[in-house]
């Protein structure tokens, strides 16, 4: 796990925006959307739909607009994070 998907994974623990993530991270919006994408990928965190709260798995409607869902690790995620 590199630092900054640690970091990741630190700002996960509660429900986030993409623009909270942003901000806490400090990254450039494709910056974090690429590293979302790989979070995603490897199953350590999930995205969430703002109006049902229900997890989205359709990952071209998630790329297309990512900065509109919120993100939350994963227990896996979490697992990982706390392994280390």
């Amino acid at each position: 796990m590199t630092d900054i998907e640690f970091d990741l994974l630190d700002q996960l623990y509660f429900v986030q925006t993409f623009a909270e993530l942003g901000r806490e991270l400090r990254l450039p919006e494709q910056e974090l959307r690429d590293l979302l994408i790989s979070m995603v990928e490897k199953e350590w965190v999930k995205v969430m739909d703002k109006q049902t709260d229900e997890e989205i798995v359709d990952m071209d409607t998630w790329i297309k607009n990512s900065s509109a869902f919120f993100y939350l690790a994963t227990k896996k995620g979490l697992l990982a994070h706390n392994t280390l």
